[in-house]
């Protein structure tokens, strides 16, 4: 008997050795758990909170407090699993010893007896292999975990770790990817279909094997009412349920242009955007954004209509559609098909602006006194550049010359001739300075200027021309609205303005590009209903073509061109191209939005009066030039 007492001593004193050993090998790595840091899943959403887009990598995780988790799940998930998770600390040791009875007969492990909290161990710090060694880990981390956290808190770590299936980290994803529910509004059938996925994830999965994925929830189902936890009623409605099974992507990009943007934007801040469980808010309206794919391709199909030869390699386009008051960009599209070129043409492809830069010249005119009836020479000349020892002959579109134009319409008809010889009289070197200081990049310091000769990306020209529908206020584009981190932390970010002239002057630019629409370049631009105004804007050889135009409350910026910048096919200028790209966005965008504001708002400050025939604008820094006699005695006219 002594040496029987002696033995068992021994044994006890062994395994309580091997216990401190492994205990003392593996105890930090229980930490991983401890302090739970999971990679979690960053979400982009439009204005209205609609779902853009999952950013993550390799696990799509989103994380659920254990306060968002319904008893009826957690009751669920013990029932199946483990059903004495609240009475031991980490360990089963009955259920241990059944385990190894059958592990003995089998002369194999084929039975584990895994507690949640071992469960929760295995998938995170171990190996899945089933070896004695694993298991002595695993049941020692366990106990180490218990020792360390509630469990609530192993809860809550367990079901935002583990996976269940399709690409689904934590029962979160899970709920809203299978089912496009937040964990409180699962049925009972619902939570059952989720809390059995862990054990065979990719067995059960529901949009594979759906009969398989019921019949393990019926089981779970049956053990709720077997332990008494659910009643004979909820038992045969679980029974009869058979859940809608959503089979989607992970990302569930639904507009890559403008996640691309926001990646690239936002990855240099934050180094652990892809990890960091972010939300990012923007003022992408997903609908709009459809809508301006729709009008992009639209435009698209009528060149090849046009011209069944066109190259379909390298033609394409963009469309950026803004909120001119705020800059908060609505829509972005950076090409007609992203999976055949990722390029964001709206962000990324410097393009000549063309005609479409002439606005803002004449508005420094109008800035410096000039009316929009002064006269303007349409005349040809002949430029000499010295450093390269060769002449420049610019010519009106048109191959004709109109003499002496008025101001407005220089741009109504978009005169290159006229616009050069005004540069000319105001001087480069004072517009120059002046145009920079509004913000404008990459200006050549020369008479070309006038004719948008530079690069500028559709989103940033659109930054520009939300000075006419703002009455002379610059407005940044804005796409990123706010951000919430993990803790619940927002950063906001505001809308950059800077004013670059008055009211007054700017409306006088305004209505010109109201009479560009009614009557000049982009009359295809025209839509029922709603004043419209813009500019149309052609390079050389039909290279690019833009139409930049706006309604009293939104801006839409237009372009097409080859990504080589050789010329399209002949006569597809701004007006033929954008101009209607233009007109079916803002057509559809009125059904979307019927109670949008149908006419612009005329400053205090503006006059009108009935000149040379027809009603002309004013202000008292741009005073109408002396009428011809023939109108001199409609003065009455006069109209404030």
């Amino acid at each position: 008997m002594k040496y029987i007492i002696t033995l068992l001593f021994v044994i006890l004193f062994a395994l309580f050795g091997g216990f401190l050993y492994v205990y003392s090998q593996v105890r930090f790595d229980a930490y991983q758990i401890i302090d739970y840091k999971p990679k979690l899943t960053t979400q982009i959403f439009d204005k209205n909170d609609v779902l853009i887009a999952n950013i993550f990598e390799q696990e799509h995780r989103l994380y659920a407090s254990y306060s968002e988790i319904p008893p009826k799940l957690i009751e669920a998930l013990i029932a199946i699993e483990d059903t004495s998770f609240f009475e031991h600390e980490g360990i089963n040791v009955e259920a241990i010893f059944r385990a190894i009875i059958k592990d003995i007969k089998a002369m194999k492990l084929v039975e584990g007896a895994s507690t949640i909290t071992q469960q929760l161990v295995k998938n995170t710090i171990l190996s899945r292999e089933k070896t004695f060694m694993r298991k002595i880990n695993e049941m020692v981390l366990a106990f180490k975990i218990e020792s360390e956290l509630g469990k609530e808190e192993i809860l809550e770590r367990y079901l935002n770790h583990v996976y269940f299936g399709h690409g689904y980290y934590g029962i979160k994803t899970a709920a809203k990817g299978y089912f496009h529910k937040d964990l409180n509004a699962l049925s009972l059938k619902e939570i059952s279909m989720l809390v059995g996925l862990p054990k065979a994830p990719s067995a059960y999965d529901p949009t594979r094997n759906i009969d398989l994925s019921l019949s393990r929830a019926n089981r779970v189902l049956f053990r709720l009412f077997s332990l008494g936890w659910i009643g004979e009623e909820s038992y045969a409605k679980g029974l009869r349920e058979t859940p809608i099974v959503y089979d989607e992507t992970l990302t569930q990009n639904k507009a890559p242009y403008v996640v691309d943007e926001v990646i690239k934007t936002l990855t240099p801040r934050y180094e652990d955007f892809k990890t960091g469980g972010y939300k990012i808010f923007l003022s992408i309206d997903l609908e709009l954004q459809n809508l301006a794919k729709d009008a992009l391709k639209i435009g698209y199909a009528a060149i090849f209509t046009r011209h069944p030869d066109a190259n379909a390699t390298l033609l394409n386009g963009a469309l950026v559609a803004l909120d001119p008051q705020n800059g908060a960009v609505l829509a972005m599209v950076g090409g007609v098909d992203y999976e055949k070129s990722k390029f964001n043409r709206a962000t990324q492809s410097k393009r000549q602006p063309g005609s479409s830069f002439k606005p803002f010249i004449y508005q420094k005119a109008l800035d410096l006194g000039y009316s929009t009836m002064s006269l303007i020479p349409d005349i040809s000349r002949i430029y000499t550049d010295t450093t390269k020892e060769e002449d420049w002959k610019p010519r009106n579109y048109e191959e004709n010359y109109e003499g002496l134009i008025t101001l407005k319409d220089a741009v109504v008809h978009s005169r290159n001739l006229a616009t050069i010889n005004l540069l000319s009289t105001l001087g480069i070197d004072s517009i120059y300075k002046e145009l920079k200081k509004d913000g404008f990049k990459d200006l050549p310091y020369d008479l070309p200027m006038a004719l948008g000769s530079f690069g500028i990306s559709p989103l940033e020209l659109s930054g520009f021309y939300s000075i006419f529908p703002n009455y002379g206020v610059k407005v940044e584009p804005l796409l990123i609205k706010k951000i919430v981190n993990r803790f619940d932390d927002v950063t906001l970010f505001e809308t950059v303005k800077k004013r670059v002239t008055s009211p007054e002057q700017t409306y006088l630019m305004l209505d010109i590009l109201k009479n560009v629409v009614l009557r000049g370049t982009g009359r295809s631009a025209r839509v029922a209903g709603i004043e419209v105004a813009g500019k149309t804007g052609t390079t050389n050889n039909n290279i690019d073509a833009w139409f930049c135009g706006f309604t009293p409350q939104i801006e839409v910026l237009v372009w097409y061109g080859h990504d080589n910048n050789t010329p399209m096919q002949k006569y597809e200028t701004g007006g033929r191209v954008a101009g209607p790209a233009f007109n079916y966005f803002v057509t559809q965008y009125l059904k979307k939005y019927p109670q949008t504001k149908r006419t612009f708002d005329k400053p205090e400050g503006v006059f009108s009066k009935i000149y040379n025939g027809s009603n002309e604008y004013f202000t008292k820094d741009s005073p109408l030039p002396r009428a011809s006699a023939s109108s001199e005695n409609q003065e009455s006219g006069l109209i404030f």
